[in-house]
């Protein structure tokens, strides 16, 4: 089983993109609160989509927004704005690379 980790920075978007352990719609929320944990963030909000799970998370005083999604299996991280946080980007983007 994959664990979670750094697939991808995209710079220009200022979007992690996760390798992860494989979850269904129903067992996110386990695979999130192990992401919440690794990065000592917390969740301020968790919205439920059709197929999307999308919650915004404050990470040392920023907020960001991690998304997944079932059908791809795919989970990322972004800012809220294309500019801001990325010194915070950055540094999870290494953190994940790390693991």
């Amino acid at each position: 089983m994959k664990k979670l980790g750094l697939h991808e920075y995209i710079i220009e978007s200022n979007r992690i993109i996760l390798t992860a352990p494989d979850f269904n719609f129903d067992s996110f929320p386990q695979v999130g609160e192990q992401l919440l944990t690794m990065l000592s963030a917390t969740a301020i909000d968790k919205q439920v989509d059709a197929d999307l799970h999308s919650w915004n998370i404050d990470f040392e005083g920023c907020q960001l927004i991690v998304k997944a999604e079932h059908y791809s299996g795919s989970i990322w991280i972004e800012s809220l704005g294309k500019n801001e946080s990325r010194e915070e980007m950055e540094f999870i983007a290494k953190l994940l690379q790390s693991q």
